[in-house]
């Protein structure tokens, strides 16, 4: 390849001629006929956000591929956070280099690579088939299981199943206008949360909801109000439409209620229009306050009342960051936890390392046992303000 530069078009050719489960071989075979790579292998993040699972390139000789790492602390931790490349003598005489794969905001893994000489063409390669891979692994993801299955840690209930199917495949995205991230930590037997967004041409459409209940019912009647939201969604329905088909839909076909808080953000004006039916307050971070923002709260879906919702509007202002959660991050024993000075204390930090830090919080006071589940989205609003230094998408080296 000329001048040893990553020819895109010919590893994404290679990647889609390969079976979609050989997304690591693929690129691995890359980087070792170009760099004469001698190790190379991908970590996933796991669903928690806790531990990193090894995927190893077929045949790499690597013995400790199907243990989990801890991620706290841990040289790993500190390239996913910084989304930067960390390069160090692999013990060998070569050097291992470490490089965040990451898409759109999304930390899905690391890839690390081991090299005989590492200068800084060498490195920018790599970096630049680390951002390949995570494209090829999110196209991939759509065929196969084993990306699915790279990122589970713990047994997984037949209830857990249902919730992260309900849940965007990504838990953050980056665009010009703002950043969002979320986090969701179930509870021992879980209790109905999830989040929901999607970004049209000029619209930002976020949800958060959490139907009553545990257990399997719970992620039943959470699938019927996710359905019912995105179907409206997808019809075009604004905040207040999609409140009423969800509404109608838990009236419709079950026995149970959910709280729930609808947004709508015009991407050009900041404008949010919103429905709060039966919901926590949001919090907002702004000029290094945080408040309540105290709206009138409806009945939540599936009361059989008659009463409507109201659409309210709320005016965004570049720099604010706001915040959505469940009561599970409020009640019981996360009540200890102290999420104003959190959410202070990580103003400057990328949202989801501030939602990391939140759960971790909730999970500290919860003693590790939650018995809600605890949610929480994060958007920082830029608007046509340039993004502030630090948070630009994903530096990859």
């Amino acid at each position: 390849m000329e001048g040893g530069d990553l020819e895109l078009g010919e590893l994404l050719a290679a990647a889609e001629a390969a079976p979609p489960s050989e997304s690591v071989d693929v690129v691995a075979r890359d980087l070792q006929k170009r760099l004469g790579a001698e190790q190379v292998s991908f970590l996933f993040v796991d669903l928690i956000g806790q531990r990193l699972v090894r995927l190893a390139a077929a045949g790499a000789d690597v013995t400790d591929d199907a243990e989990p790492v801890d991620l706290q602390d841990s040289v790993y931790d500190t390239v996913l956070r910084s989304q930067r490349q960390h390069v160090e003598p692999d013990g060998q005489g070569g050097q291992r280099v470490i490089t965040p794969v990451t898409n759109r905001g999304d930390c899905i893994g690391v890839l690390e690579v081991s090299l005989q000489a590492a200068d800084d063409t060498v490195l920018r390669q790599v970096g630049d088939a680390a951002h390949a891979l995570a494209y090829i692994i999110v196209t991939d993801g759509r065929f196969t299981d084993l990306y699915h299955l790279s990122r589970r840690t713990t047994e997984t209930s037949l209830a857990a199943e249902i919730q992260h199917q309900l849940l965007p495949s990504a838990p953050c995205c980056e665009a010009a206008q703002f950043t969002l991230a979320a986090g969701l930590v179930p509870a021992d037997d879980i209790g109905g949360d999830t989040y929901d967004y999607t970004l049209d041409r000029d619209t930002l459409h976020l949800s958060v909801t959490d139907a009553m209940g545990h257990d399997t019912n719970s992620a039943l009647l959470a699938t019927l109000l996710v359905g019912a939201l995105r179907r409206a969604r997808r019809s075009g329905c604004d905040a207040l439409k999609q409140a009423d088909h969800a509404h109608q839909a838990l009236l419709h076909h079950s026995r149970g209620l959910a709280t729930g808080q609808l947004l709508c953000i015009d991407l050009e004006s900041g404008l949010c229009e919103l429905v709060n039916a039966g919901h926590p307050w949001p919090l907002r971070l702004r000029d290094g306050i945080v408040e309540e923002i105290k709206l009138a709260v409806n009945l939540p879906f599936g009361v059989a009342a008659p009463a409507s919702y109201q659409l309210q509007t709320l005016q965004l202002r570049p720099g604010d960051r706001l915040i959505l959660l469940t009561d599970g991050m409020l009640e019981r024993g996360a009540a200890a936890a102290d999420l104003a000075s959190v959410i202070r204390d990580t103003a400057d930090l990328h949202p989801r390392e501030s939602v990391r830090a939140l759960t971790a919080a909730v999970l500290e006071a919860c003693h590790g046992s939650l018995r809600d589940d605890a949610t929480v989205m994060m958007l920082d609003w830029y608007g046509d303000r340039p993004r502030p230094d630090g948070t630009r998408p994903d530096p990859q080296h």
